[in-house]
């Protein structure tokens, strides 16, 4: 099996890339090499690659900053998805595509499914929602949503901040009222794999078993690492930060759908794993 794996400077990319190597061939190309909506570059690397499967790890991630970029939010995150969905149709690849908690307005109460209905609050959430809908054009699609995705090489997660800071000495400031469904970049990646495997195309809520506020991950992180996390912890609350663009406040996903297929670990599991 071949497998073209773009974006790949990316966190994600690595650990997807990492869990094909032993059992297939992988074709990488970063953003350098590849500009994925660019349609008629696309084509061309997917005639001349003929992978059975493409990944597309390739994303315009600056939340913020897509307030003010939207078209390079667009292009990269809707519109190069397209692209990618065009050519795997003409080649017969399957798909792989990642989005995002996002897309959800984060006001419910309880984990959401892949069965409730969007309601994305920024410019980056909606151009990741066109750009799922975009992906699942192909029939042999997988579209995965993933968030507070930590680990992989040149980590800069919110994870490794606050570990970093209580291993340190350092404060950090953890948000109390955020709830979020931590995600071990090598479980997605693994997952992923046994997915497509699998073969039952569509959308998935592809993160760690469970949810918890930051506060909640933060002492987690501690108590693993061994450190008395009152003493480094800071909590606030999202209205004690300015951000430019609105984030989904209860954004925790559940992954009943993914763990009828593929078992997936405890965010606590994956977190005791990856600081170790």
């Amino acid at each position: 099996m071949r497998v073209l794996v773009t974006g790949s400077g990316g966190q994600l990319a690595g650990a997807v890339i990492n869990a094909y190597k032993e059992t297939a061939e992988v074709v990488s190309c970063s953003r350098n090499e590849l500009d994925v909506s660019d349609f008629d570059a696309v084509i061309a690397r997917v005639r001349s690659s003929r992978p059975d499967v493409i990944v597309n790890c390739a994303a315009y991630n600056n939340v913020d900053g897509a307030e003010d970029e939207p078209e390079a939010a667009l292009n990269a995150n809707s519109f190069a998805v397209r692209c990618l969905a065009r050519a795997a149709i003409e080649s017969g690849a399957t798909l792989v595509h990642y989005s995002t908690d996002f897309v959800f307005d984060g006001r419910g109460s309880r984990p959401y499914t892949e069965e409730d209905v969007p309601n994305p609050q920024s410019v980056y959430a909606q151009s990741k929602l066109l750009g799922e809908w975009f992906a699942l054009e192909n029939p042999r699609a997988f579209v995965l949503r993933v968030e507070s995705l930590f680990g992989g090489a040149n980590a800069k997660s919110s994870i490794d901040r606050i570990a970093t800071a209580i291993a340190t000495g350092q404060e950090a400031k953890v948000f109390t009222d955020r709830t979020v469904s931590p995600s071990y970049v090598n479980d997605v990646a693994a997952a992923t794999r046994r997915l497509v495997e699998h073969g039952e195309y569509g959308l998935y809520h592809c993160v760690g078993t469970g949810f918890a506020t930051w506060l909640e991950v933060g002492r987690e992180i501690a108590r693993i690492l061994g450190k008395d996390g009152e003493s480094h912890l800071t909590p606030i609350s999202v209205a004690d930060v300015p951000m430019r663009a609105s984030r989904p406040q209860f954004a925790a996903l559940a992954n009943d759908k993914l763990r009828r297929i593929v078992a997936i670990p405890t965010w606590q599991d994956a977190l005791r794993r990856y600081l170790s």
